[in-house]
C-alpha cells in the first residue's frame, strides 16, 4: 500500500518569527502520516535546523535546470541537497503560468533533482479553458511525457494541480480528481504516489483523500495555518 504524503507549499510567505511558530506547531501536531514543508530559499536553513531529527521533511519550491555556473539568482539541486532537502517542487503551475517555464525546462529540473538525490514532486495540471475544451488528459499527458521521454519516474512524486483550482477557492470534486489521478497512474505505475493540489482545505480534504488513487495532498494556503494543516494531515492517515 502506498504511504500517504502531505506536502505544504508556503509559496512566497513567511518570516523567521512566523516560521518558528508554525514549524513548532507542525512538529507537535502531525502524527501518523508522512509530511513535508516546501519553504522559500532564505528559510531552508531555519527549517533544516528546526526539523532535523523530527518526522517532518523539508524541501524547496523550485530549482535551476543547471548544475552550476554563471546563472545569477538561480539555485542548484546540489545546493538544496546541501541543506538536507528531501523534496523539491518541479513544474508548479505558477512557474509555468507566470514565469513561462516550459515542459522541457521542467523535465530538465526533474532530472537534475534526481541526480542530486532529491525527490521531485512533479506538478501537472490544466487551465480552465483547457478543461472546458475537454483537453485535460491531453495536457497532463504532455507535461508528464516530457519527463518520461528523458528519464524514469522512479523515486518521485506526482501532483495533479488543476490550474483553475489553485488560489481560486474552487476545488475539483473528489470524482474529478479521481478521474485524472487514475489516468495518471496508468502512465506512472501503481507504486508512484499521486497527490492532489488545488485549494485543499480542512473542510474538503477527507472527501478528496477518500478517493482510491489520491495519495495525499500538495497544500498551499492552508499549509500556513497550523491548525488547518495539522487537520489535513490527520485526514490523510490511512484507515484499516
Amino acid at each position: 500500500m502506498r504511504a500517504r504524503l502531505v506536502a505544504g507549499n508556503w509559496k512566497m510567505h513567511g518570516s523567521r518569527a512566523a516560521n518558528r511558530a508554525l514549524l513548532d506547531a507542525i512538529v507537535a501536531g502531525v502524527k501518523g502520516v508522512e509530511c513535508a514543508v516546501c519553504v522559500p530559499f532564505p528559510y531552508l536553513a531555519q527549517a533544516a535546523e528546526r526539523l532535523q531529527g523530527t518526522q517532518i521533511a523539508w524541501g524547496a519550491q523550485n530549482l535551476s535546470e543547471h548544475a552550476a555556473g554563471a546563472h545569477t539568482g538561480e539555485v542548484s539541486a546540489a545546493m538544496l541537497a546541501d541543506f538536507g532537502c528531501r523534496y523539491v517542487l518541479v513544474g508548479h503551475s505558477e512557474r509555468r503560468q507566470i514565469y513561462g517555464e516550459t515542459d522541457a525546462q521542467a523535465a530538465a529540473k526533474f532530472a537534475g533533482a534526481q541526480g542530486a538525490g532529491l525527490k521531485p514532486i512533479f506538478c501537472v495540471g490544466e487551465t480552465l479553458e483547457e478543461r472546458d475544451a475537454g483537453r485535460t488528459e491531453e495536457v497532463v499527458a504532455r507535461q508528464l511525457d516530457a519527463v518520461l521521454s528523458r528519464t524514469k519516474f522512479a523515486d518521485a512524486v506526482l501532483a495533479y494541480e488543476p490550474v483553475w483550482a489553485i488560489g481560486t477557492g474552487r476545488t475539483a470534486t473528489p470524482e474529478q480528481a479521481q478521474a485524472v489521478h487514475a489516468f495518471l497512474r496508468k502512465r506512472v505505475g501503481a507504486a508512484t504516489r499521486v497527490l492532489y493540489g488545488g485549494s485543499v482545505k480542512a473542510e474538503n480534504a477527507a472527501a478528496i483523500f477518500a478517493m482510491p488513487d489520491v495519495d495525499g495532498g500538495l497544500i498551499g494556503g492552508a499549509s500556513l495555518v497550523a491548525r488547518d494543516f495539522i487537520a489535513i494531515c490527520g485526514m490523510a492517515q490511512r484507515k484499516g
